[in-house]
């Protein structure tokens, strides 16, 4: 899909590697992966490995919005990362003179508080909390955002795999070229919890879950980062797998590239790397692969991808960058970027 001219504005992050896109950058510069903690789980002896968020320096001032009191990790993240990419731009979305559209994608979603919740339910349902139900819902990460930045337009939230967060690229730039929003946050987000991890090593993703959340927020208005064209989702089928639709979208964003060029791949050292692999095994240009030093971040870790390809080429280190994301269970989809 060619998007059209609509550019990147800002960029945020939050990871195991810390808050903010500079803490991110610094982790994926040393090359070292990020160390991992002890995750509890009930009935087994030995804990899940993960990459956790650490805990702030100080308390975060969002923190203090009467809709944040509740909330549980997985909108701590997406709100620090939207505030990092909106940047300036609040000011203007909140006194009604920007209409901000939000699109937030979610794969494991708001387990913490869904296990809490349902743990209740199973042990005594009739002092379940009412008060944690609407915290377990996809969507409630998103209808907080639109309460921080005083938003009434357009705000969706899409549930699947890895690939949504580009996929919904794609969306944002519809509603940007439609005139539906004047500004539109793209934002994924994901929270560690022992029922994710046993889930994870079913899917052969090879490296340790993680945490945190991405976000990106574009205009029609140039700037420094373009996003160039967003491709089709190319499905898992029968007869049709991963390994043909990683070829298909590799090939639509040119499987080569140039010795310039990065390709920010999602590779992670699983054996379900193997398809991914093989469609840009051609690559001439240099590439990096977020998930082997952040760990996998399900959603979370593709707006890693969009965040680091952004940062390149905002600050010059790349004229064009490629974001590959081959999905644990339903699509290839990718990404070109490229300077403003």
């Amino acid at each position: 899909m060619d998007v059209s001219r609509v550019f990147i504005h800002g960029i945020g992050a939050v990871s195991p590697a810390g808050w903010g896109v500079a803490a991110m950058r610094d982790a994926l510069d040393a090359g070292v992966p990020v160390p991992m903690v002890g995750l509890d789980r009930p009935c087994r002896a030995v804990p899940l490995s993960v990459r956790r968020v650490p805990a702030p320096e100080a308390r975060p001032a969002f923190m203090a919005h009467p809709r944040l009191r509740r909330t549980s990790p997985i909108t701590h993240f997406a709100i620090a990362a939207a505030i990092e990419a909106v940047g300036e731009d609040a000011a203007q979305i909140a006194s009604g003179a920007m209409r901000l559209g939000i699109v937030f994608c979610a794969f494991g979603g708001c387990v913490g508080y869904s296990r809490r919740f349902y743990s209740e339910v199973l042990r005594e349902p009739a002092t379940a909390s009412p008060m944690v139900f609407p915290e377990t819902v996809f969507n409630a990460p998103a209808s907080h955002l639109a309460a921080y930045f005083a938003t009434t337009a357009v705000n969706y939230t899409v549930v699947g795999d890895q690939g949504e967060m580009v996929k919904a690229l794609a969306l944002a730039a519809d509603w940007l070229l439609a005139d539906r929003v004047d500004s539109c946050l793209v934002v994924a987000s994901e929270e560690a919890d022992w029922l994710t991890g046993d889930a994870l090593r079913l899917l052969g993703r090879g490296a340790p879950l993680a945490e945190g959340a991405g976000a990106v927020c574009l205009r029609r208005e140039p700037s420094s980062v373009e996003l160039a064209a967003v491709t089709g989702p190319e499905l898992f089928l029968a007869g049709h797998g991963r390994g043909p639709a990683a070829r298909r979208m590799s090939a639509a964003l040119g499987a080569v590239g140039d010795p310039g060029d990065l390709l920010v791949d999602g590779l992670a050292g699983g054996k379900a790397d193997t398809a991914e692999a093989a469609a840009w095994e051609g690559w001439s240009g240099r590439r990096i692969s977020p998930r082997q030093i952040l760990g996998e971040g399900l959603g979370a870790s593709s707006a890693w991808q969009v965040v680091v390809a952004a940062d390149a080429i905002r600050r010059g280190v790349a004229r064009r960058a490629v974001v590959s994301v081959v999905g644990s269970n339903e699509q290839a989809v990718g990404a070109e970027l490229r300077a403003g």
